[in-house]
């Protein structure tokens, strides 16, 4: 399958036109996504028409930009002007926005073609998209397995050849984790480097857009395109878009990477190996690799797990019947409101809702909200003695490969797939997974580079020479 960057330059020098590009996407779409259901809506009339524009612009001698006619599935959490936006969820079904995110607008400027709005788990709360209002997504290399979550429509939407480049939110893993069930590069930005604006908040002060794609070059394209300071997002970093292509054949000599000693722990034997097998190929190119502790990332789940719900308990306070989305019948406004949550939300949500709720609530907000808060500094401290010795840090993007429905059915032992993630969202930090090997089953493993903030250009060598190692498999 040819890259994004391949295509975009194919439809550029018109060796392609981009309804051509558009069409095969389609084609592979038709003939698969029954089986693997990666889109909550392919909106195949808006596309063609987006693509043939491309191809107008062309022929009238202007340059539409770095991804002219690449398709690109965005995860249905970020609003898309009059094409629906509904999170997995009834309580949005058929709701659509007035406006465009902001790196839906950065895409379009670019000469992306968005192609459709991927599954997710309901309001982007699971590992599995098992969540979903409208049905499970499944892997495409094992249909009987998982493809993660929450963004597992994106990262299946990329590794069944639906769409070259997809779009994500990752709150506590939930682009790294999918991309590595599903062998594909997923990257979580540092927090404010990609605008919020337009993206359904989930836990505000975790989310963070970003990119699924074949490979790193692609990923590091794409982040380009969408990242850079936008005033409409009040956390958004006043800094221009982050150079990252330029960097990616620098290799590793020289640099100093830590491997976390304890994103080791209880984790699946095939996936530890495959991560020393990186830190091997590491040394092998020059890296100094150690063992490194982050003693205060033990605590982070537990940590996440109080402060993300209470976040969630405040930002889906909205959906209220009165707004916008669904609305059941009361007497009164009260039942009403009640009666809606109820009929509108799936049982994941409504639990984490109540735990938020619950953290938040006189008597307890100090004993579990305030000290999960103090975790969360200690976690930043931790890092940062980290960083003060190491470049880079390498771990597991997840403690298995993808998982088979119905094996994970009680929420702790879901909620310890983001063990190996959570950490970089937590204190704020980038974090790339990279496709390297295989586990049981066949199944692709992920590795985990993450870096300091805003350092995103050596994340990316990294990662770009990771891929060059990896041993090769068969796509699916």
């Amino acid at each position: 399958m040819n890259s994004a960057r391949e295509l975009a330059s194919d439809v550029r020098e018109s060796r392609q036109t981009a309804v051509q590009v558009l069409e095969d996407f389609l084609k592979n779409i038709d003939d698969k996504e029954e089986d693997v259901h990666a889109f909550n809506v392919v909106d195949r009339e808006n596309a063609i028409e987006a693509a043939a524009k491309i191809d107008e612009t062309l022929a009238a001698g202007h340059d539409p930009g770095p991804l002219a006619g690449v398709p690109v599935a965005l995860k249905d959490n970020l609003c898309t002007r009059n094409l629906a936006t509904t999170c997995s969820s009834r309580i949005l079904e058929g709701w659509k926005p007035p406006y465009d995110a902001t790196v839906v607008e950065r895409l379009r400027a670019a000469g992306a073609v968005i192609i459709g709005k991927t599954n997710l788990d309901e309001f982007a709360m699971g590992s599995s998209t098992e969540h979903s209002a409208f049905g499970p997504t499944r892997n495409p290399h094992d249909l009987a397995r998982v493809p993660g979550g929450s963004s597992g429509g994106s990262a299946a939407a990329v590794a069944a050849g639906f769409a070259p480049i997809a779009l994500g939110s990752d709150t506590g893993g939930s682009i790294r984790q999918p991309a590595a069930l599903c062998g594909v590069v997923g990257v979580k930005p540092t927090y404010g480097l990609v605008s919020r604006y337009g993206l359904v908040a989930f836990a505000s002060s975790f989310d963070q857009i970003g990119p699924f794609a074949n490979d790193v070059a692609d990923a590091a394209l794409v982040l380009e395109t969408i990242g850079g300071h936008d005033p409409l997002d009040s956390t958004s970093i006043p800094s221009p878009p982050p150079s990252l292509s330029g960097g990616l054949s620098s290799g590793v000599e020289g640099l100093r990477v830590g491997l976390v000693a304890e994103l080791l722990e209880g984790i699946d034997e095939d996936v530890v190996e495959q991560v020393h097998q990186t830190a091997d190929a590491l040394r092998a190119g020059g890296a100094v690799v150690d063992l490194v502790s982050i003693p205060a990332v033990e605590y982070g789940l537990t940590a996440y797990y109080l402060i993300a719900p209470a976040e969630a308990s405040s930002n889906l306070a909205r959906y209220d019947g009165v707004r916008y989305g669904m609305r059941a019948e009361g007497n009164e406004v009260a039942e009403m409101n009640a009666a809606t949550r109820r009929q509108g939300f799936g049982d994941e949500v409504i639990a984490r809702v109540m735990l938020g709720t619950f953290a938040l609530s006189a008597g307890y907000y100090d004993a579990f909200y305030g000290k999960a808060q103090k975790v969360r500094t200690l976690t930043r401290q931790d890092f940062d003695s980290a960083y003060a010795k190491y470049d880079i840090l390498l771990s597991p993007t997840s403690p298995s490969v993808a998982f088979r429905f119905g094996e994970r059915s009680d929420p702790m032992t879901m909620y310890r797939c983001d063990t190996c993630t959570v950490p970089s969202n937590l204190v704020g930090d980038p974090a790339i997974s990279v496709p390297y090997g295989t586990g049981e089953g066949g199944m692709p493993v992920g590795v985990q580079v993450m870096a300091p903030q805003l350092g995103e250009s050596q994340m990316f060598q990294v990662a770009s020479f990771i891929e060059s190692q990896a041993p090769k498999r068969d796509a699916a």
